[in-house]
């Protein structure tokens, strides 16, 4: 690949929701430490690595299948931050702050995803 994915909007973007998510966390009770806290960082980390896999491998079939998981991952976290905020551990704005980061992220790796398609109908 030519460009490194770290220049990547879709990566970069995806960096930033990971830094949000684990400065939430940090005022999560600590009962929760190891059940919606691990989860969370378990997703939100899935993303960028799923992505950067999957960029680094050499078929389109192969980045596709990366994609595709990075984006069941962000959905994750989209969940489980819902879930933080029923349980009131973060804020409807704290919430809809970070969800319109997930929304862009959701959208730019759907339209990777589908380019990766296009290359290799």
């Amino acid at each position: 690949m030519a460009q490194s994915y770290r220049q990547l909007d879709v990566y970069i973007i995806v960096k930033q929701l990971v830094k949000e998510v684990y400065k939430l966390l940090k005022r999560f009770p600590s009962e929760e430490r190891y059940a919606l806290c691990e989860q969370l960082r378990r997703s939100v980390i899935s993303v960028p690595s799923n992505l950067a896999e999957g960029l680094g491998r050499y078929s389109d079939k192969e980045q596709v299948h990366f994609i595709e998981i990075a984006y069941g991952s962000l959905m994750e976290v989209e969940s489980q931050l819902d879930i933080a905020c029923d349980l009131n551990y973060i804020t409807k704005e704290e919430f809809d702050k970070v969800d319109v980061t997930i929304e862009r992220e959701a959208r730019l790796l759907s339209g990777l995803r589908a380019r990766r398609l296009t290359l290799n109908p």
